[in-house]
């Protein structure tokens, strides 16, 4: 069993920076790849990016792309997300996610297995 914990979130303005931390629990993540999904209200839960295994591939969503970066230390076990240039439209309640069957990314909330609790993220204009 894996546990995941986000820290990082808070209130900014239009602009302005958070990174975000996914620390994992019970088992290494290391091992498996990683995704950050985010939710609005009234809306479907989203992929905005995830890592794979080996952190030699990370994918985007188109809107985030230039301006969001996912990271990972092992040895911390944690899984990171930089978040700069914010906007109002990022605001979200944001989910890490570890998937055990797969060491690639996916971008399919389904393929993930573990789920953390959410970590609030709003951008004020």
């Amino acid at each position: 069993q894996v546990h995941l914990v986000e820290s990082g979130g808070g209130l900014v303005q239009a602009g302005g920076s958070l990174r975000l931390s996914c620390t994992g629990s019970g088992r290494t993540i290391s091992n498996y790849a990683v995704g950050w999904f985010r939710q609005a209200p009234g809306k479907e839960r989203e992929f905005v990016t995830g890592i794979s295994v080996t952190s030699n591939s990370a994918y985007y969503t188109d809107s985030v792309k230039g301006r969001f970066t996912i990271s990972r230390d092992n040895a911390r076990n944690t899984v990171y997300l930089q978040m700069n240039g914010l906007k109002p439209e990022d605001t979200a309640v944001y989910y890490c996610a570890a998937s055990v069957r797969l060491s690639s990314v996916s971008q399919i909330r389904y393929d993930y297995s573990y789920w953390g609790q959410g970590t609030q993220v709003t951008v004020s204009s």
